[in-house]
């Protein structure tokens, strides 16, 4: 395994920051067993334990995290909650209608599992059901959606309402974009929290949890045996849920591509956003290929991300990946574009870091070819909040062996998933797709048309 670069305190998360997130357990010491061994602590690995302990509680579950649970991807993410119904006309495609119709339900029913662990006091998230908007500010956007809607529509899946322009600046207070969805069961969540408090909530149902215990081998077997550079944890099964270092694993390297994401957040600047009127916890969304994510915390400070499309050569990860070093440019640009009003805002904070992303852009969940008890979920693309409780199911369902509509479903098995080139011609060509794109985005938020050469270009992303 390639053992990840854990980002420095500095280039923490505004979240993990905010609420000085750390390890709170000791790393692996000397030899211990266990029935499932997961490696990586963030989203994933924690529903899987969970999952794992709701149907089997007497199994013994260990976690080794590399640096501490949610300082990966579940920390450091936009912190926006929304269903698989917008994805609904791709899920489809890829399972399915029956699975793609079972799979979007099962994550709006995780958003309510997770609000009923925030009412009962279980787990303290900052979860705010005020909506997901899903907009357009140019008219290369205006149909980005459609699909979606027309599948809910014909499903009578009552998931989305259309809004206007009026709708959007009373909600936002922007006028930069003018049409839109939105779904009105789900929101914005403090990422940090919910993976702080899901571990909390693994451990109190005996899961162990070794954090500081970055894995650099795991060595095949029954039992195998996963290796720390204090200690070897024997298992009679291996769940790898560890982000974009899963492309370290040549047999999934092929269907696994890392990019970059980067956010920004303001000062406090509450007293603008309530004098324009962006009051609630609703998450918003625009079109871009390269997506605009942003929400505003409940004390008033703004985060804004963007998917960059950074890349790294044979998806060599290094420290880069955790903070850009451009201080969010393209971000704040953004920003200002979208909100003049915070032009004199500083921004207090600017971090990034790795994603792992299938061509689909949907995850996929399986055992090694070759190794049937060492099982993996990879690809969330950045969208897990809602999605990741929905993979614990699948994971819990494929290492206990249950056959049911979880180990059944059309997420599992890779066969149907597109290889991405070989090196170099995919870090070559990945790098000249993100320029095309980033191209198009910029001319199409001023309404004009790329040329033909640019357009081409961008359509060759996964």
């Amino acid at each position: 395994m390639r053992p990840p670069v854990a980002a420095a305190k500095e280039d923490r998360s505004f979240w993990l920051q905010n609420i000085g997130a750390d390890a709170v357990t000791t790393p692996l010491e000397g030899s211990e067993t266990c029935d499932v061994a997961i490696v990586g602590g963030g989203y994933a690995g924690l529903w899987a334990a969970l999952r794992i302990k709701e149907r089997a509680p007497e199994t013994r579950v260990t976690i080794l995290e590399a640096d501490f649970c949610g300082s990966g991807a579940s920390g450091r993410n936009g912190g926006q909650v929304h269903s698989w119904f917008a994805e609904i006309d791709t899920l489809g495609d890829l399972v399915g209608d029956e699975d793609a119709l079972m799979l979007c339900r099962a994550t709006a029913d995780a958003i309510e599992e997770l609000k009923s662990l925030q009412d009962a006091g279980t787990v303290d998230m900052d979860l705010r059901l005020d909506g997901w908007l899903w907009t357009a500010s140019s008219t290369a956007q205006e149909s980005a959606w459609s699909k979606a809607y027309d599948v809910c529509r014909t499903l009578d899946e009552k998931r989305f309402r259309k809004i206007d322009r009026a709708d959007i600046l009373q909600r936002t207070g922007s006028a930069a974009s003018y049409l839109g969805i939105v779904e009105d069961r789900a929101g914005t969540v403090q990422p940090a929290k919910l993976a702080v408090g899901l571990r909390q909530l693994a451990m109190s149902k005996g899961v162990i949890v070794h954090e500081h215990s970055p894995v650099v081998e795991i060595v095949p077997g029954r039992p195998a045996q996963v290796r720390t550079a204090q200690g070897t944890l024997s298992a009679h099964k291996i769940v790898l849920a560890a982000n974009a270092w899963l492309s370290a694993i040549p047999e999934l390297h092929p269907y696994l591509y890392v990019v970059s994401s980067q956010v920004i957040a303001t000062a406090p600047a509450a007293d603008i956003l309530e004098e324009i009127g962006w009051v609630d916890g609703a998450s918003i969304c625009d079109a871009q290929h390269h997506v605009l994510y942003y929400q505003r915390t409940p004390s008033g400070q703004v985060i804004f991300g963007r998917g960059t499309g950074g890349i790294a050569y044979r998806d060599r990860i290094d420290s880069r990946f955790n903070r850009i070093g451009d201080k969010g440019f393209d971000n704040i640009r953004e920003l200002h574009r979208v909100y003049p009003r915070l032009k004199n805002v500083a921004v207090q904070y600017d971090w990034s870091g790795p994603i792992d992303c299938t061509a689909q852009h949907l995850p996929v969940f399986d055992h090694l070819k070759d190794h049937p008890n060492i099982f993996y979920a990879m690809g969330f693309n950045g969208t897990g909040i809602a999605q990741t409780p929905v993979a614990g199911h699948i994971m819990a369902s494929l290492v206990l062996e249950h056959d049911d509509k979880w180990s059944k479903c059309g997420l599992v098995g890779i066969d149907r998933r597109t290889k991405l080139p070989p090196e170099p011609l995919r870090y070559l060509g990945a790098k000249i797709v993100r320029r095309a794109i980033r191209r198009k985005n910029d001319m199409e938020i001023l309404n004009q048309k790329p040329d033909r050469m640019t357009r081409f270009l961008a359509s060759l992303a996964p």
